[in-house]
């Protein structure tokens, strides 16, 4: 893929950007397979590759320059707007509908935050396209002078992007390298997303995470199900389970599913999907995946982790170390807290990993091990 941002060095996020794609996967694997390296009864799978391009399902655009000619982007060293509406990354649907919000910008007249003179109100726009082209948009504003104002001229908008279905304000006060804050508030009757993915409807509320890569994402779910499917064991944990997509995918009449997870956003998600699928015997509490893994009076058969960068950590390593837990199935986005993890778990044995490259044109992927105790 070639990108003329990349190109003219004025984006250069992509850090792979132009390289050959086999080549990237194949770095990619090697670099797992050398932190797994002392892993010697791994059996490596095939590895899933991605589309190139048009493969993100979220755009997080910093809004810069004026109401007249606003940027949606990122910003320069100089904290000025660069404009990146043809991100070739971004899906065709996204790229699609950014000159309608660069013109809602100035029709309802939204001043870009100014982050040298921290004046201005709007931040970014968050948008999310589902696999049926249906589109969230999250306006993160300073503060709320400008909600009623985007309140009143949405109808204009709605008519333009029928696809838009979901639509709020995030209220980020702080001047800080953060790219949302904690208060969302809700301008359209619709609050979910539905995110079509293999036989399964998720619901994807403003502050819930989900996978960028739908394909990808999908691929991940299908894996993570035909592994459990596989031992079939009588109860299973999904810990960081976000919107339930582990859960859900693994949910079967013959077995206990819960799924645990810190963000409230995400577990209301994960219930309505539940609830609109008709699923038995699954459910969704909000916690700390490892303070209720340390406070739990019983254990399943297996457990699911998706953790973020950082992994599971040492307290949760050693709880699962000690438990009478069989089996374990760990997605990771980061292969370095993923070998760090593994080594201190020495009674489980990996058996099987699987790279998918969720993140082309970056180092990045997503990595997934099979792991049963010795």
């Amino acid at each position: 893929m070639q990108c003329s941002y990349f190109d003219a060095a004025r984006c250069l996020s992509c850090k792979h950007m132009g390289q050959p794609y086999a080549e990237q996967v194949a770095a990619k694997e090697l670099h797992c397979r050398t932190l797994l390296a002392d892993h010697t009864s791994l059996q490596w799978l095939p590895p899933v590759e991605s589309r190139e391009s048009g493969f993100r399902n979220k755009a997080k655009m910093v809004v810069g320059g004026s109401v007249r000619n606003p940027t949606l982007g990122i910003l320069d060293a100089e904290g000025r707007g660069v404009d990146l509406r043809e991100c070739g990354v971004c899906s065709p649907g996204l790229r699609a509908c950014l000159p309608v919000f660069a013109a809602f910008i100035t029709e309802a007249r939204l001043t870009p935050y100014d982050v040298p003179r921290r004046s201005g109100e709007l931040k970014h726009l968050i948008i999310t396209e589902s696999p049926d082209g249906e589109l969230m948009l999250r306006f993160v504003l300073r503060s709320e002078n400008l909600a009623g104002r985007i309140r009143r001229h949405l109808p204009s908008l709605l008519d333009a992007l029928p696809q838009l279905k979901v639509v709020s304000v995030n209220v980020h006060p702080e001047h800080k390298a953060v790219l949302e804050g904690e208060r969302e508030i809700l301008l359209t009757e619709q609050s979910t997303l539905r995110m079509r993915i293999n036989d399964l409807d998720l619901h994807l509320r403003p502050q819930s995470f989900f996978q960028t890569n739908t394909e990808m994402a999908a691929a991940l779910y299908r894996q993570g199900r035909a592994w459990v499917n596989e031992v079939g064991p009588a109860s299973v944990w999904d810990l960081y389970c976000g919107v339930g997509g582990f859960a859900l995918h693994c949910a079967d009449p013959s077995r206990e599913v819960l799924g645990i997870e810190t963000s409230r956003e995400a577990i209301v998600s994960a219930q309505l999907s539940s609830r609109d699928a008709g699923l038995q015997r699954v459910g969704f509490q909000a916690d700390d995946a490892t303070a209720f893994a340390l406070s739990a009076d019983r254990t399943p058969e297996l457990v699911i982790v998706n953790p973020p960068r950082r992994g599971i950590g040492r307290e949760l390593c050693a709880w699962l170390e000690s438990s009478d837990v069989q089996h374990v199935i760990y997605s990771s986005c980061n292969a370095k807290s993923l070998a760090r993890d593994l080594a201190a778990m020495p009674s489980f044995t990996a058996r099987r990993v699987r790279l998918l490259d969720m993140f082309p044109q970056t180092s990045h992927y997503e990595v997934m091990v099979q792991l049963e105790r010795s």
